[in-house]
């Protein structure tokens, strides 16, 4: 064969066990491109920081119209491919990233951005996300044709379990990019099964051109990727000190000197303990630590044990090989890579202080709108679990570079309802808002230059509302002029590639479950990581509970006879009853191992439900691939609807759930059956 007309038509694989292999081959990939394209946009893309679950929302489009196509476009999906290619050239062709004529530590509020504004660059990567994902759900979807709907189901289920268990592999061996596109370069072709010389051009040119991208960004010098971000350094010398800088995806993050030369030049570093003149500081906390300059520095105040605290272990791993000191080498420092807050509720030390110094990760959980990875440190449960861990005449401290006057009352307004006392406050700089607060269990532990007094009575975080950077609660006028966009644009592009929407009609059930589930899902990512830590472990180890519990239920579904649908519904709200009742401070007293137990059945109790519904409800559809394309759908409007959570709480999440819920049941009555 020569040319693309000359190739015979390609028919689809018949034979059942050939059907799951590529059924498992598929949503495998689907879900790893997913997760790949999560972790690697936000590493270039600044703007994402604001809608880290931008390409989330951006797959559940693709991979929904991706199954609504099926059925209307025969021909093979070579179009993703170079999609993919092509988002991966603009990325890097235009990258956003701060102006590094700022300041060390950066947030993302009023700072100077250099490249593509966020409404060029953001509806690009949406739109370019779902075209990418949509290939590879209409093989799936094709696969789900050739099945028994439950069976179909499952076989999709344990390829998105080894979609996540792959890229968790990669993301412990600190895999970059090219390795991630190597896969996809591979794995995407042998699923299309292209014939003739011309398709298989098609198919080679985009895949090698995607690699040869992604080794070249992969190969840049002193660069490194770490399960969270994409890591920069570069040696520095000031006279005779030399020293490192770092950014992080693009940000300005960490300078590396030795603790003597910072002291003299930035003299804030040495207050936690200047302040506390009559604390020995022996045992010190750092949270935050991470290339070990604060570390240093606690040795160089006397401390006899250190307990470092790094989210990151690639920073660690800088501190290391590039901080002068070498403090991680001390024989009285104690690294521990784990999340702040996590660490506080699983130890029983106390220390004569404990300091945050700069935790700013400049980085969001995965797939969630706007929980950041030290999000938690900042609510006034945080506070009172730091109060608890002190010795008598401790001090708890704090420093950053706050952009905000009102971000400094926050916390310094936190501080004082948990202490009972106004903190020390010292504002060595008006730049970038450089603050120090300290804090002792009693004002005698404290020595003031300064003391903060309220001007903006700005009220605290809390562990149901932990959002730092939003002033006021509410859903920003940015994000509902993006989400409204969003679901313009997601109803057009279901429309030209979809098909009409009145196939999707008998259906409105499968849409609203899609919504509620992905309410759910939510609440369970940020539950787990109040309870057990934001880090990338936790959050891969939730994500892949969540499918072996829709797992189970589809297994329980194909081998049992379950109850109607009132009962598995009256089940689901004594689940969503459970799960509002049982309060996360209680379960945060919990030993760790019995907060785990606790954990799971109050989170996975309804979503086991939840999938018997819809596993039951999806085995009597009439037409498997637009069923399970609206489900898809409604589970993006449900990532739409997370943002309730910024004016309202995550909690309140479980009662938008129950109402979705409760009209997927009224829906459902009224849905023909097949």
């Amino acid at each position: 064969m020569n040319s693309l007309e000359e190739s015979p038509p390609e028919s689809p694989v018949r034979s059942p066990s050939r059907v799951r292999v590529r059924l498992v081959a598929g949503s495998a990939l689907m879900l790893f491109l997913e997760l790949a394209l999560i972790r690697w946009t936000g590493s270039n893309v600044v703007h994402l920081a604001y809608f880290s679950n931008f390409v989330l929302l951006g797959s559940f489009l693709g991979i929904g119209v991706g199954f609504l196509r099926a059925g209307r476009s025969p021909g093979r999906p070579y179009a993703s491919l170079f999609a993919l290619t092509a988002l991966v050239w603009f990325v890097l062709s235009f990258p956003v990233t701060i102006n590094r004529s700022g300041s060390d530590v950066i947030y993302f509020t009023a700072v100077a951005l250099e490249g593509p504004p966020a409404w060029a660059v953001l509806p690009v990567v949406f739109l370019a996300v779902a075209a990418v994902l949509m290939g590879p759900a209409q093989l799936v979807a094709e696969c789900f044709a050739d099945l028994e709907r439950l069976d179909a189901y499952r076989w999709d289920l344990v390829g998105s379990l080894l979609g996540i268990g792959a890229f968790t592999a990669l993301s412990f061996l600190y895999a970059p990019p090219v390795v991630w596109g190597a896969i996809v370069a591979v794995v995407y072709p042998v699923l299309l099964a292209p014939r003739g010389w011309l398709r298989r051009m098609l198919v080679v040119v985009p895949a090698l051109s995607l690699v040869a991208m992604l080794a070249a960004e992969s190969s840049v010098p002193q660069t490194l990727w770490s399960p969270y971000s994409k890591l920069t350094w570069r040696a520095a010398t000031w006279y005779d000190h030399q020293g490192t800088h770092i950014t992080s995806n693009g940000v300005p993050h960490q300078s590396v000197w030795d603790a003597g030369y910072r002291l003299k030049e930035s003299p804030f570093y040495g207050y936690p303990y200047t302040r506390t003149p009559a604390n020995p500081h022996r045992d010190v906390l750092i949270v935050g630590a991470g290339t070990g300059t604060d570390v240093a520095i606690a040795l160089a105040y006397g401390a006899t044990r250190v307990d470092a605290v790094e989210i990151d272990p690639r920073l660690k791993e800088l501190g290391d090989e590039r901080n002068p000191d070498r403090p991680y080498s001390d024989p009285r420092v104690h690294v521990h890579v784990d999340d702040g807050r996590a660490f506080l509720s699983s130890t029983s030390r106390e220390y004569d202080l404990i300091l945050f110094a700069l935790p700013d990760s400049l980085t969001l959980v995965p797939g969630q709108g706007a929980l950041r990875l030290e999000s938690y440190l900042f609510t006034r449960e945080a506070f009172e679990s730091a109060r608890g861990h002190l010795k008598e005449g401790g001090a708890f401290a704090m420093y950053n570079f706050y952009r905000e006057r009102w971000l400094v009352d926050r916390l310094a307004g936190t501080a004082a309802s948990v202490f009972g006392h106004s903190p020390c406050l010292d504002v060595p700089s008006q730049a970038g808002q450089l603050a120090v607060m300290t804090v002792g269990t009693s004002e005698a532990a404290q020595s003031c230059e300064a003391r903060w007094q309220d001007q903006s009575s700005v009220a605290p975080a809390t562990d149901d509302r932990p959002f730092l950077y939003l002033r006021e609660a509410g859903v920003p006028g940015l994000h509902l002029a993006v989400l409204g966009l969003i679901l313009a644009v997601s109803l057009l592009m279901v429309r030209v590639f979809g098909g009409p929407l009145r196939q999707m009609r008998p259906y409105g059930d499968l849409v609203l479950l899609g919504a509620a589930f992905m309410l759910l899902e939510t609440k369970s990512i940020t539950g787990f990581a109040l309870l057990f830590g934001t880090t990338w472990v936790v959050n891969a180890v939730v994500f892949a509970g969540v499918l072996v519990a829709v797992l189970a239920a589809v297994e329980v579904t194909r081998r049992f006879r379950t109850p109607s649908p009132p009962v598995m519904f009256g089940l689901l709200f004594a689940g969503l009853a459970l799960a509002w009742l049982v309060p996360q401070p209680w379960l945060l007293t919990l030993p760790v191992p019995l907060r785990a137990v606790a954990a799971v059945v109050v989170a996975f109790l309804p979503i086991f439900a939840a999938n018997i519904i819809f596993a039951r409800r999806f085995e009597g559809t009439a037409d498997a691939t637009t069923a399970f394309g609206a489900n898809l759908l409604g589970a993006m409007i449900g990532g739409c609807l997370e943002y309730l959570g910024l004016a309202t709480g995550y909690h309140f999440l479980l009662l938008v759930a129950a109402l979705l819920y409760l009209a997927a049941f009224a829906a459902g009555r009224r849905a023909a059956p097949a």
